[in-house]
């Protein structure tokens, strides 16, 4: 056997079919597009997607789903045991930043009771939950 000799089986390959070439074909005149209408037509048989012939499409008769909030990327939260790793004395953004607690596009930040502190801290212009504020000040830091 070689390379030039092989050929696929027999009856595994058909012709093409040819389309609109007279009426002993068997598909001649029409050539297998029917009567009229859209799809009948030259270049005009298609739709965008997602038409429906008129009726509400189905992306449109589905309820919007989802949220995404651009106040949240600004705001962020630290924990307190995260506030006891930091060395500074008065803790603010910039110190937090420094520290890799929060992202350079954060401009709140809410420190949220989540572990101890047992040194006193003072936060400067933080928020903080009533939990938080009540063990920094047991400590004897504060919150401005």
């Amino acid at each position: 056997m070689r390379l030039n000799t092989i050929k696929p089986a027999p009856g595994a390959r058909r012709d093409r079919v040819r389309v609109g070439r007279g009426i002993g074909s068997g598909l001649g005149k029409t050539a297998g597009r029917g009567h009229k209408g859209q799809h009948a037509r030259t270049g005009k048989g298609k739709v965008k997607p997602g038409f429906e012939g008129g009726q509400m499409p189905l992306q449109r008769r589905l309820p919007k789903v989802g949220f995404r909030s651009k106040m949240a990327a600004e705001a962020q939260e630290v924990f307190l045991y995260q506030l006891a790793r930091i060395e500074a004395g008065v803790i603010d953004l910039a110190a937090l930043r420094a520290a890799g607690l929060v992202d350079a596009k954060a401009k709140r930040v809410k420190v949220v009771k989540k572990g101890e502190i047992a040194r006193a801290v003072k936060l400067s212009g933080l928020l903080a939950t009533a939990g938080a504020k009540a063990a920094i000040e047991a400590a004897g830091g504060s919150v401005e």
